[in-house]
């Protein structure tokens, strides 16, 4: 079974009602009927891992771009103030209000109750708190088109400290944070939260929730014309001569 697979157990296996195990070679069909809602046809739930490390993915993209406005501002370029507004207000709504709010409310207190992480949670939350004033700075700035040296400087200033700060933040909550958060969360709990995240994001965003935010952050990058994946591969390389050899025979 693939991670995804193991992310994708239903509710029933959760809850631990019916035991599984996974051997090589083991029985697909007789794994199928222990997921009643798999047998039927139905796709699980997404867990609140899952949730929140693809709501990570979200703000990877705006990550990106903030670097492309950077690009453009050390380049001597217009501000593309607009498209780093629009992006600014998606980390604001998306990521800080929403995003923040379930780890601090959901996920950091059974880290704390558990006695686990209990610096890492500590840093994460400061973290957050100074995120959310680099990000009243961003939509000041990008208020406006029109952008003075200095006020140039420092918007540049203000997107490479997020981007610097918020790398590590996320790769350390996907790689320890919320795996110890799964393991500490009890199987009910943890089904619960899946739908309580489920309803929240509903609530705030409507029943496209995160489909609708994606599609905005697609907007942005398609106006900055780094919306196509292609762009980013390296060209292919060619093998480079050894120093010290004679290509000639």
């Amino acid at each position: 079974m693939s991670r995804r697979d193991l992310l994708g157990l239903s509710t029933v296996a959760l809850a631990g009602a019916v035991p599984l195990a996974v051997f090589p070679g083991a029985d697909i069909p007789a794994l199928a009927a222990a997921s009643p809602s798999q047998a039927h046809g139905h796709k699980p739930g997404v867990t609140p891992p899952e949730d929140l490390m693809r709501e990570h993915g979200v703000l990877k993209r705006v990550l990106l771009v903030y670097r492309e406005g950077i690009r453009r501002i050390q380049r001597g370029e217009q501000v593309p103030a607009q498209q780093l507004h629009a992006a600014a207000r998606i980390i604001r709504d998306f990521i800080e209000r929403y995003h923040e709010y379930l780890e601090e409310k959901y996920v950091f207190p059974h880290l704390r109750e558990a006695g686990r992480l209990r610096h890492t949670v500590a840093v994460l939350c400061q973290q957050h708190r100074r995120g959310r004033e680099v990000t009243a700075r961003i939509l000041a700035a990008t208020h406006h088109s029109r952008l003075s040296a200095h006020q140039r400087h420092a918007l540049v200033s203000d997107m490479a400290a997020f981007i610097r700060m918020y790398e590590p933040h996320e790769a350390r909550e996907d790689t320890v944070v919320f795996p110890v958060f799964r393991k500490v969360t009890p199987a009910r709990e943890f089904a619960r939260l899946g739908e309580v995240f489920e309803a929240e994001e509903h609530r705030r965003f409507g029943q496209r929730g995160f489909t609708a935010v994606v599609h905005r952050v697609t907007d942005i990058e398609k106006a900055l014309r780094i919306h196509d994946l292609s762009q980013f591969t390296p060209r292919k390389s060619h093998p480079h001569p050894q120093h010290g050899r004679s290509s000639a025979r």
